[in-house]
């Protein structure tokens, strides 16, 4: 897997946003499982934290990947927590698109059925 690739899954499961900052390319591009898209560094950093407010203890868990040059597939499942709430939480198969440039992420992109999470988010809001 790309070392690149590999430091922003961490940043991801740590939380660490200012990483995911730092591994994003300026033009970086933001593809959510529904096809909405979100553009620039800048905006997917605000994303990124208010992704991890609603679900504090997020992380996801590669278990394959596949590499072509600067691209990335790969597959496994992403869970959490709605709020931190235990009874509240997911975890559910996902695959990611990822393509590097020049050491950063220019786009990162979800492939999971988010009907789960949202019903959570639905119930407990």
């Amino acid at each position: 897997m790309n070392e690149t690739v590999q430091a922003f899954i961490d940043c991801i499961n740590a939380h660490e946003v200012a990483g995911l900052a730092d591994l994003m390319s300026d033009d970086h591009l933001f593809i959510d499982a529904h096809g909405n898209e979100v553009r620039g560094k800048e905006k997917m950093t605000v994303g990124w934290r208010g992704y991890f407010e609603w679900f504090p203890d997020y992380s996801i868990e590669v278990n394959e990947t596949f590499t072509d040059g600067d691209a990335c597939a790969l597959l496994g499942f992403a869970g959490g927590s709605f709020k931190g709430k235990a009874d509240a939480s997911w975890r559910l198969p996902a695959a990611w698109k990822a393509i590097v440039s020049n050491g950063r992420v220019t786009l990162w992109q979800v492939y999971a059925d988010t009907r789960i999470p949202f019903q959570i988010i639905e119930q407990n809001s």
